[in-house]
């Protein structure tokens, strides 16, 4: 039999490396985001709150703030979907993860008669509209395209988007309401120098990010989590070399991480996508079996919003907003629940969104 640290254990140093443990936290929104390596961020609100939930006193202005000044960057480098990475890393991720994604959707692209040629058409013009620091909405993007004689419908915009994103040509910029405007990678975060890092060096440095915000966790959940095949995990694993070390017989931490420490966290409430859950292949220690499709309805892929109490999730809950305020809805697994001990959380949600908190109520099991 392996020799496996108890789910208490991990549990409590999952906690501590992900900021949420009773009186940690970090100190900013860049930090943050270093620490996990990435955010998941298809739904960009609910990726401001993964983040400001792990900054004490943070709002959303600073989620806004940190992509303004260009710290951090929100693009496609891993799972070819949404994240929000340090803009120092989003290159070098692109250079291992960019060619294996648009492989991968090559009959999608041939479904959508999406070849080399209308790509460089769509890259023609995007460059052209966007030079200067321009920046435009999707919508205006599309509209580029569509007097150009290139079509958007049925997804074929949002993959040449994606495409272009993938080979490090655009990327989300400027914040507009709920979402981005799109603009050129190299005007909105020019190279520091020829990019020279070795793909070994990449898959390291990225097995470490993800320990640092993540650890404990197996290579597979690695994989998982980046979207990498499994023999480039190993690969990571073998490069990064005395940087990680062995919790247990499977699972990994960053060097020097105190995994013994005791994780007590109270009640949090984690947005959706929130990488306390989501980050991981095999979420077991952290949530009761039973329970994992009530976090994810009929494994569709959206993720609920996650009541966690000492590292263990115990629910979901749901937010009804309206003229400036809200009103939750705790929806626990097992009942009781103990409402107040999410009330300090829910009002540092309220804070960060800046509305009024005005009732939470809880569903009956």
């Amino acid at each position: 039999m392996p020799n496996l640290a108890t789910d208490a254990q991990v549990r409590a140093a999952r906690l501590t490396s992900h900021g949420l443990r009773g009186g940690g936290g970090f100190a900013s929104i860049g930090e943050a985001v270093r620490r996990l390596g990435a955010v998941q961020a298809q739904d960009f609100v609910a990726s401001k709150w993964v983040v400001g939930a792990r900054v004490p006193g943070a709002t959303e202005g600073d989620v806004d703030s940190a992509i303004a000044s260009r710290e951090i960057v929100r693009s496609w480098p891993l799972r070819g979907t949404l994240h929000l990475v340090p803009a120092t890393s989003l290159r070098p991720i692109l250079a291992v993860t960019g060619a294996r994604e648009l492989a991968r959707a090559a009959k999608r692209h041939r479904d959508l008669e999406i070849d080399d040629e209308v790509v460089r058409q769509a890259r023609f013009i995007a460059e052209r509209e966007l030079t200067g620091g321009r920046s435009l909405s999707r919508d205006e993007l599309f509209a580029q395209w569509q007097r150009a004689g290139i079509a958007t419908a049925a997804q074929r915009g949002y993959h040449l988007i994606w495409t272009l994103a993938l080979q490090a040509v655009v990327c989300a910029g400027p914040v507009e309401g709920r979402g981005q405007r799109f603009v050129l990678l190299d005007e909105w975060f020019p190279a520091a120098k020829p990019g020279d890092q070795q793909r070994d060096e990449t898959l390291a440095a990225l097995l470490t990010a993800y320990l640092d915000g993540h650890g404990p966790a197996t290579v597979r959940d690695f994989a998982w989590w980046s979207g990498l095949t499994l023999g480039d995990a190993r690969t990571a694993h073998a490069a990064a070399g005395d940087a990680v070390e062995m919790l247990d017989d499977e699972r990994l931490v960053i060097a020097g991480a105190d995994a013994s420490a005791p994780g007590r966290s109270g009640g949090l409430a984690l947005a959706p996508f929130d990488e306390y859950f989501l980050g991981y292949a095999d979420r077991s220690a952290v949530c009761d079996a039973r329970y994992a499709d009530r976090v994810v309805p009929g494994s569709n892929g959206v993720f609920q919003p996650i009541l966690v109490t000492n590292g263990r999730v115990e629910g979901v809950w749901k937010a009804k907003q309206a003229r400036g305020g809200a009103s939750v809805v705790l929806d626990p697994f097992e009942s009781p629940i103990d409402a107040a001990r999410y009330a300090g959380a829910l009002r540092r949600w309220a804070r960060f969104r800046g509305i009024r908190l005005e009732a939470t109520s809880v569903l009956e099991g």
